[in-house]
């Protein structure tokens, strides 16, 4: 590049940092910006186009056009050339605009006296912030420089704009991070919360994106490009010295750092950036920006793996080069509400529950973190749209995790009516904490016992607190999700034994290894399965791999050491599958008995009813269990053919539908023929209606959250249920897809108020 061209280029930025540094409101700030490009490129016209919303564009300055225009032209995204540059986030440079596909006429501006279009987005790490165009009346190509520069151009705005550069009276926007923003996402954990944002990962904000001497900024980038890489050297060598076969996609993701890190075609390109009057960081970030738009266009999944590889190693790059993340020195705000891309089980569990809610931007409902957050009884909600590129620490928050919505930086009108929520939902909670040491006992004498489910030992205190009668589920493959390698047996003693122990006498249902699926462990192979929630996971794994099983189940015939034992095998599909679990657990009975180590004082060994086809297994699979726990969330899934982790029709089928109603009372009769006891574990067995409805089919065991103990059990205690039995009844036999409006209508007319009972 020519030493002239770069001057011209540093000239511009120089001028316009001073334009922008200068005591001015927004709006003057980008008039003088408008000016002062087209004087500089030599153009008729320099127009600043920002969004209104997500999908309008707005003529916020102009030099060129008809002044009255500004604020007052404005087009949806995809109209005209301007809102065809911001759909696709390219550039448009055409030397006939008024003949070019998609051009929109637009008489307020006087536009169509000018020929020539260049138009680039004004956008970082892909966040569409605007459109910047400049146009001349001769027709022209713009050059390959006069491209560059523009593009230069329209970063350090977005820059600016990021910083809140045009913020004040008659300005063309208001402050980026200060607005208020609401985000519908995905229910990963129910439950309100009010707080402020802790960011997971901090954004790093660019502060100078313009040099002031090149040579400085070129030396900055060098030491920290060589400071990177020795960083990823390092990762690379502890990682072969640790390495072992199963390692290899770890080894191949490093190996793409260490090729990124050192390639020249990157490098070169930074220092062309700060050639043309970029700071270093500001480089890095327009380098950034240009592999996520890479990233959005491309189809092929391992070269868009390869681009977010580069977009963490410029991700890394950066912190060293503006100290900003990692170890900052910030204090977690005062009600934490973790906000993330996407976050760990071992990394939420560090947190611990010190946080009042979750958010992340990824994630599903079935997820680690979602399994963790569940255990932590902590309102979560995945899937919420670009919450970590739009939340800043400390900002005031409000989640609900009733219904996946998330307030940021609310307004009053919206905070006084989520505290109005809270605060019934607390009033609420009183109420049922008196009926604790209450049971579940319907007006007609019907009793149901109602057990939580489990996963971590800080779940246990809530036995006593939520008058659980026990625990119905606890997952014990927490222990195996939350650290980076397989855990000993000692270790699994120690953690069993401690969670019999806080039970104090209360019943534990210990459900063995349920990987594979959306559960994969850290340090498992993962499997490129079509679909995983159908393949290789849980009893499988077990029974194909049986090590780690038979580890598991010493160590829970050691940790039980003269108490009792409930032994619950998952996601058995047939008859055999349980047999052989089973004769597992008693071979390691008698083994353990061979070597005289204490044996339980009873062993119960349950399997879970996952899979339609257990509802129709011979009746020997029914004697053969010591118990039965109905898991809901997957029989309902696969009985519906219906993804949960699929929004669009995992809310789509009702459990209250009477084919799913009359599967549940098959198992429900199938058990009561031989005797052997039958519970339901799932979410709808901790929602209040589903609760009692199961109950009136002749459930007479549900397993839930300890929040929905008490909800259920003020319902249950407010009805007749043989006569909720009979509305059922009525309900199925009028041929209605569904008993739930029979249902709460009878509800409505029939459950005594809360002070009767």
């Amino acid at each position: 590049m020519a030493e002239s061209q770069q001057s011209d280029s540093r000239k511009l930025l120089v001028s316009l940092r001073e334009t922008l540094a200068a005591a001015s409101e927004g709006q003057e700030r980008l008039d003088r910006i408008t000016s002062l490009i087209a004087d500089s490129l030599g153009v008729e016209v320099c127009s600043i186009y920002l969004f209104r919303d997500k999908e309008t564009l707005e003529l916020c300055a102009t030099e060129g056009l008809n002044a009255e225009a500004v604020h007052q032209t404005r087009m949806r995204v995809g109209e005209g050339l301007v809102g065809r540059v911001a759909k696709s986030g390219t550039p448009i440079n055409t030397t006939d605009a008024p003949s070019t596909k998609g051009f929109r006429y637009m008489p307020e501006t006087g536009e169509e006296v000018f020929s020539s279009f260049l138009g680039v987005p004004i956008q970082r790490l892909g966040e569409n912030l605007g459109v910047l165009v400049i146009q001349s009346r001769d027709p022209r190509e713009f050059s390959a420089d006069e491209l560059y520069g523009i593009e230069v151009v329209a970063m350090v705005l977005a820059e600016m704009t990021e910083l809140g550069a045009f913020v004040g009276e008659g300005a063309a926007m208001s402050a980026l991070h200060q607005r208020p923003a609401t985000f519908q996402g995905m229910i990963g954990q129910e439950g309100a919360a009010e707080g402020h944002v802790w960011l997971h990962e901090p954004r790093v904000v660019v502060t100078n994106p313009v040099a002031d001497d090149p040579d400085v900024e070129l030396t900055r980038l060098t030491e920290a490009v060589e400071e990177l890489r020795l960083k990823v050297d390092e990762l690379l060598a502890t990682a072969q010295i640790t390495a072992k076969p199963k390692d290899k996609e770890q080894m191949q993701v490093l190996e793409a750092y260490r090729m990124f890190a050192n390639s020249k075609g990157w490098m070169r390109r930074m220092e062309e950036d700060i050639a043309r009057g970029l700071s270093a960081e500001a480089a890095v970030e327009k380098e950034q920006s240009a592999a996520r738009a890479r990233m959005s266009q491309v189809p092929d999944p391992y070269l868009r793996e390869r681009l977010h590889d580069l977009d963490d190693l410029s991700n890394r790059l950066l912190r060293i080069l503006t100290g900003q993340g990692g170890e900052t020195g910030a204090e977690m705000p005062e009600n934490p509400i973790l906000v993330a891309t996407n976050i760990g089980p071992g990394e939420l569990l560090e947190y611990g529950r010190g946080l009042r809610g979750i958010i992340l931007e990824e994630g599903s409902v079935a997820s680690h973190a979602a399994i963790v957050a569940r255990a932590l009884a902590i309102p979560l909600v995945v899937q919420a749209g670009r919450i970590a590129t739009e939340a800043l620490n400390g900002d005031h928050v409000l989640v609900d995790g009733e219904h996946g919505t998330i307030h940021l930086r609310p307004e009053e009108s919206i905070i006084g009516a989520f505290r109005d929520k809270m605060a019934m939902e607390a009033e609420q909670q009183e109420r049922y904490h008196s009926l604790r040491d209450k049971p579940a006992v319907g007006l007609c004498g019907t009793e149901v016992k109602l057990h939580m489910n489990a996963g971590l030992m800080a779940d246990l205190p809530s036995l006593e607190n939520s008058g659980a009668e026990g625990v119905g589920l606890f997952r014990t493959e927490l222990q195996f999700l939350t650290v980076s390698k397989i855990p000993r047996r000692g270790e699994l003693v120690n953690t069993y034994s401690r969670v019999m122990d806080a039970a104090k006498g209360k019943r534990i249902v210990f459900r063995t290894l349920d990987i594979g699926s959306d559960k994969v462990l850290p340090y498992m192979n993962p499997l490129d399965e079509p679909n995983p929630a159908l393949g290789w996971r849980a009893i499988r794994v077990g029974l194909d791999k049986p090590g780690v099983m038979r580890m598991q189940l010493q160590a829970l015939i050691r940790a039980a050491a003269g108490r009792n034992l409930s032994v619950m095998f998952p996601f058995i599909a047939q008859q055999d599958e349980f047999r052989d679990a089973r004769e597992m657990l008693l071979a390691e009975i008698e083994r353990e008995r061979k070597l005289g180590h204490k044996l339980p004082a009873d062993v119960e060994i349950g399997a879970m009813l996952e899979t339609p086809s257990m509802v129709f297994a011979p009746r020997q699979f029914f004697e053969m269990a010591d118990f039965i726990s109905i898991g809901g969330n997957d029989l309902k899934q696969f009985f519906y053919a219906a993804d949960r982790e699929n929004e669009r029709v995992r809310r789509r089928y009702d459990t209250l539908n009477v084919s799913f109603l009359n599967l549940i009372e098959e198992i429900v009769m199938r058990c009561a023929e031989v005797g052997t006891p039958l519970s339901f574990c799932g979410e709808d067995a901790g929602r209040p209606i589903e609760a009692a409805c199961f109950t009136a089919l002749g459930m007479r065991n549900l397993s839930m959250r300890p929040a929905s103990i008490g909800p259920v059990k003020n319902l249950i205690r407010r009805i007749n249920v043989q006569e909720l039995r009979a509305c059922i009844d009525d309900a199925r036999l009028s041929g209605e897809q569904s008993v739930r409006p029979e249902v709460v209508n009878w509800l409505s007319r029939n459950r005594r108020s809360f002070h009767d009972v």
